[in-house]
């Protein structure tokens, strides 16, 4: 799709799941022109990446870029490392095996250079404090501190051109998100939440995201449109 000259441009996270989806339809209904960046990390719940580019078409994005970069190699997660098991018995206080080591620092460094390059001064990520899994690269607090390293570290900063960390959902639980995303027309069938799914996009229904995304759309009162026999 081209360019929209009378939009300002976005960087936007785009994973494949339901909550960076709901994102990307926020940012699009604030008149951005979205840039979706998805990063293929090494994560085992490949099919992610195959639902980010549905997504971003289905979105409308002006285009959609998928960064190769194998943070997986230094293990130390349930989601990069085979040996780790994930999580299947409901979600526990504290921060989970499927917690991964720098991941959004590093996720939104590589959406700030983007951004830098296209001009954009506003990137929006899918972080959620509310309805999570104890991640604490998902906190306000984090958002805040990223968003004060681009403001310190960049060229388009020191030149006057001030950069802002979008996190619409960090307040909000996995109901009102989906309520939310619903609202702006979002087709959440087209979206993978599991950690284990498999490339037929079967979700296993019991790791914590399965849970947290069936629970959402429960409280939400809306029928999910994935939910299928589970793989």
């Amino acid at each position: 799709m081209a360019a929209d000259s009378s939009r300002k441009p976005a960087v936007v996270l785009l994973s494949g799941g339901l909550d960076s989806a709901t994102c990307l339809a926020i940012a699009r209904s604030e008149g951005f022109a979205c840039h979706c960046l998805s990063v293929d990390y090494g994560q085992r719940h490949a099919a992610e990446l195959n639902a980010a580019a549905r997504i971003a078409a289905a979105l409308g994005a002006v285009t959609q870029r998928v960064v190769h970069l194998d943070i997986g190699q230094f293990g130390g997660s349930a989601l990069t490392d085979p040996a780790i098991a994930v999580p299947v018995d409901g979600v526990q206080p504290g921060i989970p095996p499927t917690y991964v080591p720098a991941r959004n620092t590093i996720l939104l460094a590589l959406a700030l250079g983007w951004a830098e390059i296209l001009g954009a001064q506003d990137i929006f990520v899918g972080v959620n404090a509310v309805d999570y899994s104890g991640y604490p690269d998902c906190r306000p607090e984090f958002i805040a501190a990223f968003e004060a390293l681009a403001n310190t570290a960049t060229r388009a900063a020191a030149e006057g051109r001030s950069l802002r960390i979008h996190a619409p959902l960090i307040a909000l639980s996995k109901a009102e998100i989906i309520r939310r995303g619903t609202a702006l027309g979002i087709d959440y069938g087209l979206t993978v939440s599991c950690y284990q799914a498999d490339a037929q996009r079967r979700a296993c229904g019991v790791c914590d995201a399965c849970r947290l995304r069936r629970e959402g759309f429960a409280a939400a009162g809306i029928a999910d449109p994935a939910a299928q026999p589970h793989g």
